[in-house]
Parts: C-alpha cells; sequence; structure tokens
C-alpha cells in the first residue's frame, strides 16, 4: 500500500495563490504531498476524516496547514478554534498566510495557538520564496513528537 501521507494541508480559495504556492512548493520538492482545500469546511472535513475525507485514515497526520485568512464557508477563526481545541490536532503547525497586515487578524490568530503569521508578498519571486522557506523549515528542518510523526509503509 502506498503511503498517502500528507505533509502540507494548503487551505487557500484563491486560484493564482494556490498555483504559486504549488510552483514553490514543486521547486523545493514538496509538491507532491500536499492537499488544498478551497473553504474551512473542507479543510476541517479533511482535518478530521469526514465527509468526503471519511476513508482517510486519522492517523496520518499533516505535517503543516498553511491557512488563508479569508476563507468561504468556515471561517479561518473558527478552523483555528476547531484544530486546537481537539487533543488529537492541537500540536500540528499552521502557518498563515494572508494579504492581510492587520493587527487584530495577527492577534487573534497568535491567541488561537497558530505557529507563524506571513503576510503575502505582492512580488511573485519574492511570494515564491517566501513559500519555499516555509515550506523547507516546518516540513524538513521543523522536529515534532513521535506522536505525530508521518506514518509510513516501507
Amino acid at each position: 500500500m502506498p503511503d498517502d501521507t500528507v505533509e502540507i494541508l494548503l487551505v487557500e480559495d484563491n486560484d493564482n495563490d494556490v498555483e504559486l504556492a504549488l510552483h514553490a512548493l514543486r521547486k523545493c520538492g514538496l509538491a507532491n504531498r500536499i492537499h488544498v482545500s478551497r473553504d474551512g469546511e473542507e479543510a476541517l472535513d479533511f482535518i478530521f476524516c469526514r465527509g468526503l475525507y471519511s476513508a482517510r485514515s486519522f492517523n496520518r497526520f499533516v505535517r503543516l496547514i498553511v491557512l488563508d485568512l479569508t476563507l468561504p464557508k468556515v471561517g479561518a477563526m473558527e478552523v483555528l478554534r476547531q484544530l486546537k481545541s481537539d487533543p488529537r490536532t492541537r500540536a500540528i503547525p499552521v502557518i498563515v498566510l494572508t494579504g492581510s497586515n492587520e493587527a487584530i487578524d495577527m492577534t487573534a490568530g497568535y491567541e488561537l495557538g497558530i505557529n507563524g503569521y506571513i503576510q503575502k508578498p505582492m512580488d511573485f519571486a519574492k511570494f515564491s520564496e517566501t513559500v519555499n522557506e516555509m515550506g523547507m523549515c516546518w516540513v524538513l528542518l521543523n522536529q515534532r513528537p513521535a506522536h505525530l510523526a508521518p506514518l509510513t509503509t516501507d
């Protein structure tokens, strides 16, 4: 059985930003294990293995969630509330990648348990570099507790 571990969950509703992020992650070799959710409801269903994702194993933890603040259906702050209130998902790192530079958004995110807040650069090259560095740091360099290590079938 192949290893279907998703290392990055990108929660983003803007098609251009999704494509830019995927391009940057491909450059550093991280795009093969990424799942894109286009709204907060889909992200929660994916994380908690319900709805369309009910066949997904909850034992396969996401290594990083990259979350935009402006999402349809279920807002990012509610996604964070649910994620960080559940002991099974509380320790998953969440980085907010957003166009907002509002202090209130940043403060609310950190109060709910985000691990980082990055304002999306408007320049393509800078955006690509930022996503690349974020992926390298949080997926390849960041150390995780053993109970959150991805399971493999090797």
